[in-house]
């Protein structure tokens, strides 16, 4: 009776493992045959991004894989391996540079979301600042993004010409930043009294910093998030399905207004009335 058992056992035993290793087999297959494009995108969107992927995923079955960093960066590396499916920067600036090294098809790029810049303090806002001319007083320390590589600190820079402030708040330039997050976690962490970055930088930490808006006739240009798809890829119409289900989907327009970005260009200019809206070149 035992051996009989025990010899029950092991056939249930090696039938499980055969249901299992075929499932694993099947799988394995499945998602060898499962399309995967890549998407090369600014870090700042990061979060909004990952939903929408889980999202496109489980409504199509295609995989996206996404890389992040700051724009400039991200760039950089489309250009070094020359792959990647779609290239989202995190302002039309680094889409420009794309178009002029003939990196994207031009007529695939859409715009995804909006933004506005502003002022960023610790919670508090412990050195009262209430202006941009404010961040040129004496004592007072302000961050910003690399402008060289990260899209916002090119844009503040331009922000601070424009309002002819840049040569005074320059000297009070203590920190530049080699990401989004890492400028937003600048005043988070009370590093620094003041940024300029994205309105929602405020809404990563909204426990942890204040926002200064901007005055309207001070903000020379409304930014955004463009999108398209490369030149480098395998496959191209997986890639623009993608761009349609973020540019058309509700879904994806309220997982942007979920972290505080503009999903229209109206919303945007309810905070940037007189601003202009970039304008891509075609070729």
């Amino acid at each position: 009776m035992r051996n009989s058992v025990i010899a029950l056992a092991i056939a249930f035993s090696l039938i499980i493992g055969i249901v299992i290793g075929y499932s694993l087999h099947v799988n394995v297959e499945e998602e060898e045959r499962r399309v995967t494009i890549t998407l090369f995108a600014g870090a700042a969107a990061e979060k909004a991004w990952e939903e929408i992927i889980r999202k496109f995923e489980e409504e199509t079955g295609i995989r996206v894989v996404a890389y992040y960093g700051g724009s400039g960066s991200v760039l950089s590396a489309l250009k070094i391996t020359k792959s990647g499916d779609l290239f989202a920067p995190g302002s039309p600036d680094y889409m420009v540079k794309a178009i002029r090294d003939g990196i994207v098809y031009t007529d695939t790029i859409r715009i995804v979301a909006y933004m506005v810049p502003a002022i960023i303090v610790p919670k508090d806002n412990p050195k009262n600042i209430t202006s941009l001319k404010d961040l040129a007083k004496p004592g007072v320390r302000v961050g910003i993004a690399d402008p060289k590589t990260v899209c916002v600190g090119e844009y503040a820079v331009d922000l601070l010409k424009y309002n002819g402030l840049y040569d005074k708040v320059k000297k009070n330039i203590v920190v530049y930043a080699s990401s989004c997050s890492k400028t937003a976690m600048l005043a988070a962490t009370g590093a620094v009294d003041a940024i300029i970055g994205w309105h929602v930088f405020h809404y990563w930490y909204p426990n942890k910093t204040d926002i200064i808006w901007l005055k309207p006739e001070q903000i020379p240009k409304i930014s955004y998030i463009p999108i398209a798809v490369t030149k480098y890829g395998k496959h191209v119409e997986e890639a623009k399905k993608f761009i349609d289900f973020v540019v058309n989907s509700e879904y994806a327009k309220e997982v942007f207004r979920k972290y505080h970005y503009f999903a229209t260009i109206d919303e945007a200019k309810r905070y940037a009335p007189y601003a202009k809206v970039p304008e891509l070149p075609e070729s």
